[in-house]
């Protein structure tokens, strides 16, 4: 695997399994050879439900992950967008104003192709109406030599795996205290995407000798040293 800064701004570049791959600081990955996107856990809907509860949480929290896919969109060329599962949070919170937040995001972009492979929460959340403009696939899809699926242990093991759920972070210690970061996960056979979602928790991740984790701060991708992240 190299790595080298990307000309995106923020980005960089890792070419794992023959594939040029480009880490996006806005937490999504894009492959410049086929002008694809992919992206994992959105959750729309998520905050809505939790405040359907009478939990005290953000509101316009599927505006702001929608304007941060505009601003994506806008940086570089893409046909293609594939959700790596959990674009939706659970029925409850797919409302009218989500679905027409959606609609309305789907007419800004209508050239491009947006596939959802199916995971978890999409499941118990039902389906989109048609007019979201979103294809469906069960369980994985395949980009090239590339597996693309929700859950990394559901990967192919003849190709290279990527893939969400698991909202990957790590705990970076230092002198001043300890920060949280969502990254990148490379693993043997695939890597795992953090949560794109505005409002997602996440999960701290402790590699395994070998595995290479890119942090995200929102602005810049930075490479973690293996001496690092060795002590999660």
């Amino acid at each position: 695997m190299t790595e080298c800064r990307s000309a995106l701004p923020g980005s960089l570049e890792i070419v794992a399994a023959g594939q040029t791959m480009c880490l996006l600081p806005q937490r999504a990955l894009y492959l410049p050879a086929h002008e694809t996107l992919l992206v994992a856990d959105v959750h729309l809907g998520k905050a809505a439900s939790f405040r359907a509860l009478g939990v005290p949480v953000p509101e316009s929290t599927t505006a702001a992950t929608l304007a941060r896919l505009d601003r994506i969109l806008a940086g570089q060329p893409a046909r293609q967008l594939f959700v790596l599962g959990d674009l939706l949070h659970d029925a409850a919170g797919l409302g009218a104003s989500v679905i027409d937040a959606l609609t309305a995001w789907r007419h800004r972009h209508r050239s491009l192709d947006v596939v959802l492979v199916r995971g978890n929460h999409d499941r118990k959340a039902g389906d989109l109406p048609a007019r979201c403009g979103i294809r469906v696939v069960d369980d994985s899809a395949r980009l090239a030599d590339l597996h693309l699926c929700h859950e990394p242990d559901s990967g192919a093991p003849d190709r290279f795996t990527l893939a969400g759920h698991v909202h990957p972070a790590f705990r970076l210690r230092g002198r001043q205290g300890a920060v949280r970061l969502p990254c990148f996960w490379f693993r043997n056979g695939g890597a795992v995407l953090p949560a794109f979602g505005e409002f997602t928790g996440s999960s701290t991740v402790v590699p395994a000798p070998g595995d290479r984790l890119y942090l995200t701060d929102s602005e810049t991708v930075h490479a973690l040293p293996q001496r690092v992240s060795r002590v999660a």
